[in-house]
């Protein structure tokens, strides 16, 4: 697949500017350039975070009628229930809003709606039962901005909700007590790209300012939702930097059992965003594809280590349960490709019996990158087939669904991912149509583009030049892991991994060897050959062998040099 390959504007005059005035490497300021991050105050902001920076939680909208009424639950000892969803953003919020009451001496309970069974969000089946068990505040972490009906239902049955939320509202708020939700049209916060857990995290530091608490009562659960920010992919920058920095730290240091217990088994060395991505997060939201929402919050919960380690091999075995089936739906999704000549399309639409409904949103986000098309999968079950979309930058896939609404049951979501549900007699219209808005829209031109921070040479691939990258980290959304592009290298060694999947190579430029690894690119091994110059753009890594540590390019693309 042909990829764009693209450089940020360069900015010289405020390169040079960054290497005086911090002392860094040009390498590193024009990352920072490249990231619009240039004035003084925000180079610092960046690098070197601090307690101090966050925002005034009482800016929020809401904040005081929500912190109000939980200490007046509180001090009645009111029925308090929390209300979250299934993914580690919901998961995480429940856990630090519970741990925080419970330490104020307000017995909570918890709620997770079963992903299979009920879906996303608020149900009334659950709030019927929730007013049957004599709850009277409903707190919501990660949902709840859309329940208007669900809202209302509660009311009815005697009950008082404080929404928590930071996603999307509708054109009408819902009649709750409070809405702590930085995306309404009044709000006033600075940041508005917090996670769940994020805003969560801000409801207890504004009940620790009312109560007169230390700050390190609410700063102490920065483990956790340092884990629910990664996790949720929301933009890794102003707050949520501070949150996912400050806690990173804390976890190398962590008191909870869960998760030690989860880096224990992530069999990861260093502590930092991937550990958190690909070590922590899968195991995590494997529990609610599969239907076990619940033991990923009792692990959370559990002060035991002893629980935690068998909890997490519960974990674990989901994880692999969920890795198994969604190798064997991608499998036949690609045969399904293959055989209708989806490649081809401008859109790739497959329905499937017996597919997992909480494992086909990773199926079609893997098929997305493998062939750069917008796709949708759905499982039927019956006559129902539930559907779950992903897009390519470009493309608006919540819009194509908007404009095709007459073929779906239910849809929602944004434009990069959706999720739908249709009846099985709708399912080849609907296929076809999408077909032709894709079709007008052109998606045959999209092509994967790759920024390229900047262009390097010899003399800057230090181990000290690398080193100083990590200043950048956690790497995320908003805040990409640079990459460079380094032109003219011959090719000393080239051979295929792992049964033809990945590249390994060894780059000449001059009498100097350059070490290059490609994860998925196992076919370039039959296209290039020893002794062919080549431009390579990737990652710069630090690579340790026997205790000696050198540069090791991470390739995302490979051209011949011209």
């Amino acid at each position: 697949m042909n990829k764009k390959w693209e450089f940020y504007n360069q900015n010289q005059e405020k390169v040079k500017e960054l290497v005086e005035n911090f002392n860094i490497s040009e390498l590193l300021a024009t990352v920072l350039v490249n990231r619009n991050i240039t004035e003084n105050k925000d180079v610092e902001l960046f690098l070197n975070p601090t307690r101090n920076d966050f925002h005034d939680s009482y800016l929020m909208p809401d904040m005081k009628k929500a912190v109000d009424r939980i200490i007046k639950a509180i001090n009645n000892n009111e029925k308090t229930i929390i209300y979250g969803d299934y993914d580690v953003d919901g998961i995480t919020s429940i856990t630090v809003l519970a741990k925080f009451l419970k330490e104020r001496g307000l017995d909570v309970g918890y709620y997770i709606p079963n992903r299979l069974d009920e879906g996303y969000g608020l149900n009334k089946e659950a709030i019927k039962k929730i007013a049957e068990d004599g709850y009277k505040l409903i707190i919501t972490v990660d949902c709840g901005i859309s329940g208007t009906e669900e809202i209302d239902y509660a009311y009815n049955l005697g009950m008082e909700v404080i929404i928590t939320d930071h996603h999307e509202p509708l054109k009408k708020l819902p009649k709750a007590l409070a809405i702590i939700d930085c995306k309404r049209k009044d709000n006033k916060y600075p940041f508005n790209s917090l996670a769940g857990v994020g805003v969560a995290f801000k409801l207890i530091q504004a009940i620790s300012k009312e109560l007169k608490l230390d700050e390190k009562e609410y700063l102490k659960y920065l483990d956790i939702v340092c884990i629910g920010t990664i996790s949720d992919i929301v933009p890794l920058v102003d707050e949520n930097r501070v949150i996912a920095k400050l806690g990173l730290k804390l976890i190398e240091k962590t008191r909870c059992p869960g998760i030690v217990a989860l880096l224990n088994a992530s069999g990861y060395k260093e502590v930092n965003s991937n550990t958190i991505s690909f070590g922590i997060a899968p195991r995590i939201n494997a529990c609610g594809r599969m239907g076990y929402e619940r033991d990923a919050l009792d692990l959370f919960l559990t002060e035991n280590i002893v629980q935690a380690n068998r909890i997490t091999e519960m974990l674990n075995e989901y994880n692999r349960k969920r890795q198994e089936i969604e190798k064997r739906i991608f499998e036949e999704a690609l045969l399904k490709i293959n055989k209708e000549n989806l490649d081809k399309s401008n859109v790739i639409v497959l329905g499937g019996e017996n597919w997992h409904h909480g494992v086909i949103g990773i199926v079609a986000s893997k098929i997305t990158e493998l062939f750069y098309k917008p796709t949708i999968l759905i499982c039927f079950d019956g006559d129902e087939g539930k559907g779950s979309g992903r897009s390519i930058p470009g493309f608006d896939l919540h819009g194509a669904l908007c404009s095709l609404n007459k073929y779906l049951e239910k849809y929602g979501g944004h434009e990069m991912a959706v999720g739908l549900s249709l009846n099985k007699s709708n399912f080849e219209d609907f296929k076809n149509n999408l077909e032709e808005v894709a079709k007008e829209s052109h998606t045959e031109n999209l092509v994967p583009v790759i920024k390229i921070d900047k262009e390097i040479n010899i003399k800057e691939i230090t181990t000290e030049n690398v080193k100083s990258l990590k200043l950048l980290e956690p790497f995320g959304e908003s805040n990409k892991t640079p990459i460079f592009i380094y032109k003219n290298l011959r090719i000393d060694s080239i051979r295929a991994l792992s049964e033809g999947k990945h590249l390994k190579l060894t780059l000449r430029d001059g009498n100097t060897i350059i070490n290059a690894i490609g994860f998925n690119m196992g076919n370039y091994a039959e296209e290039y050959l020893i002794g062919d110059k080549i431009d390579v753009i990737g990652v710069l890594e630090i690579n340790t062998f026997n205790d000696v540590e050198s540069v090791q390019i991470n390739l995302k693309d490979i051209r011949k040099s011209y």
